[in-house]
C-alpha cells in the first residue's frame, strides 16, 4: 500500500513537471497456429489448403497452417466416401472427412472444406438453409458456391481463439435428408 502511494506521488511529481511516465500497453496475442494434415484427404488435398486459406482470410486470432515436419497436427483430415463429417477433442483439435458423397450430390467442396475446419474452429451446424451462412451446411441449396464464414461465423471463432477457452469435443455430421 505504501509503495502504490508513493508510486501515485512520483508520477503526479512528474506530471506536473510536465514528464509523461510511458506504460506498456498490452500486445497484442499472436494468432493460434493449428497445424493440419491433409495428407490423407486425396483428391481433395487442394481443396482442404483452400478451405484453410478462406478461414486465415477471414479471422485474426487463429491460423491453420500445413503441417511440417516433425510437428504433430493438431487437426486430420480424410477423404472417404460419406457424407463430411468432424469430430472435434478440444478447440483446434480433432479430424474431419471429406465425404465423396456430399461431392457427387454437387455441393461446392470449397464450402465443405471451410464448413469442416468451422467445426473444429468451435462452430455448430446452424441449419438456417441460407447459403450466407456457411454454418448451414447441407440444408443451405446444391446451389450455394459460397464458402466464406459470415461476420457472425468469424467473430465467433475469433472470439473462441481470444482466450484459451475449452470447447467440448463434439461430432458433426452433414446429413443430404435435412434440407
Amino acid at each position: 500500500m505504501l509503495l502504490r502511494k508513493f508510486a501515485a506521488a512520483v508520477f503526479a511529481v512528474l506530471a506536473v513537471g510536465g514528464v509523461q511516465a510511458a506504460t506498456a500497453a498490452p500486445a497484442a496475442a499472436a494468432p493460434r497456429i493449428l497445424y493440419y494434415d491433409a495428407s490423407q484427404a486425396q483428391e481433395f488435398r487442394s481443396v482442404v489448403d483452400q478451405g484453410a486459406q478462406i478461414w486465415n482470410s477471414r479471422v485474426a486470432n487463429v491460423r491453420l497452417m500445413p503441417v511440417t515436419a516433425g510437428r504433430t497436427p493438431n487437426i486430420r483430415v480424410y477423404a472417404d466416401n460419406g457424407w463430411p463429417r468432424a469430430q472435434t477433442t478440444s478447440l483446434g483439435n480433432g479430424r474431419w472427412y471429406m465425404g465423396r458423397q456430399a461431392v457427387n450430390q454437387g455441393y461446392h467442396p470449397p464450402r465443405i472444406a471451410a464448413h469442416e475446419f468451422g467445426h473444429l474452429l468451435g462452430l455448430p451446424d446452424r441449419r438456417t438453409g441460407l447459403c450466407a451462412d456457411l454454418m448451414s451446411g447441407s440444408s443451405a441449396p446444391v446451389s450455394c458456391t459460397n464458402p466464406n464464414p459470415n461476420t457472425r461465423e468469424a467473430a465467433t471463432v475469433n472470439a473462441n481463439f481470444a482466450t484459451a477457452a475449452a470447447v467440448p469435443a463434439q461430432a458433426f455430421a452433414w446429413s443430404g435428408s435435412e434440407r
